[in-house]
């Protein structure tokens, strides 16, 4: 085996991916979803830095790309065809191997390093976090922060502390989708599992958190999420990036688009903590910094950011796919 296939929506994943690829001799072929592909090219050239070769998603590599560009020629593409393309890849080279970066319940459980270094971080603070938040495309993000805090809470030692996942309204899974076994890639090449999903086949909105831009989420958290011990909210673009802007403006550093998100379910929390007179320890995941998205930035002062209006028609178009079970005879 020589070479890694794998997606990626923002870049961040297909990054660590390249840089490991390098570090361990591995040829990575990164899958990366084509509206974050044009909107963030330094990202692109960074993973180029560490030896990757990029593509962008939807490409005329793979049956599954050329079949999703021949309806549709701007496609946008999204993390579920860029997962089919890479998958495909892989399944059709002998030297290959497919490495997905979220989703799965073992690499949500790999992420939790970050959520037992931050236990040991409360500790060494005196303190115990009332609300756990964190921004959610497939779930390896939120869960690496916070499943070692649900595990407490599960057990009964901690029975108050709430768990907030903030996601896109453009691509709205947690919050809009249905509750029901799908793929989890686009063109149906892997396994169904229970999720709530949007459908297999939908395509979110340009918005500028590629990370988010996924129709569904991981079983393990969605689970959590049905079971109400995770509450789920979704924001718009706009909101979201005037908290970025509060935060950079307050810590100096420069929040991605995704963590935005996370940021404005923090100010929400925040506000009511103050309005009920309580004090509220609030931890969050800040999911990486958004030096490769000034362009995004640029869009927000402009006025130029657009908040979706997702309708529900075309949820209900997409949810029309979903994989059935034949009825028996």
């Amino acid at each position: 085996m020589k070479r890694l296939t794998t997606e990626t929506g923002a870049g961040q994943w297909g990054s660590a991916l390249a840089f490991a690829g390098a570090l361990f001799g591995l040829e990575v072929t990164v899958y990366m979803v084509k509206v974050s592909y044009e909107q963030k090219p330094y990202r692109r050239a960074m993973m180029e830095t560490w030896g990757a070769t990029v593509y962008a998603s939807p490409s005329n590599l793979t049956n599954a790309g050329r079949g999703i560009l021949k309806d549709d020629p701007d496609s946008p593409g999204s993390l579920g065809i860029a997962i089919s393309e890479a998958v495909e890849d892989a399944a059709t080279h002998d030297d290959a191997k497919y490495s997905l970066g979220s989703v799965v319940n073992h690499v949500l459980l790999h992420q939790t390093v970050m959520g037992q270094e931050a236990k040991k971080q409360m500790e060494m603070a005196g303190e115990y976090p009332d609300v756990v938040i964190a921004c959610v495309g497939g779930g390896s993000n939120f869960a690496g922060l916070t499943y070692p805090f649900i595990g407490d809470k599960l057990k009964g030692r901690q029975p108050r502390t709430r768990f907030i996942a903030a996601e896109p309204a453009a691509c709205p899974t947690l919050t809009r989708g249905v509750y029901a076994y799908d793929f989890g890639d686009a063109v149906g090449m892997g396994p169904v599992v229970k999720m709530f999903t949007l459908g297999h086949s939908f395509i979110p909105d340009r918005i500028h958190s590629g990370g988010l831009r996924y129709h569904g989420d991981a079983p393990s958290l969605c689970a959590l999420v049905d079971h109400k011990v995770v509450e789920a909210r979704a924001y718009k673009q706009n909101e979201c990036f005037a908290e970025a802007v509060r935060f950079a403006r307050s810590e100096g550093f420069l929040p991605a688009p995704e963590s935005a998100h996370a940021l404005r379910a923090v100010a929400e929390e925040a506000a009511a903590a103050r309005e009920a007179g309580e004090k509220r320890t609030i931890l969050f995941g800040l999911s990486g910094h958004g030096h490769f998205d000034m362009s995004a930035y640029d869009a927000y002062f402009a006025g130029k950011l657009e908040d979706v209006e997702l309708s529900q028609s075309r949820i209900d178009a997409a949810i029309e796919e979903l994989p059935r079970v034949p009825a028996m005879s």
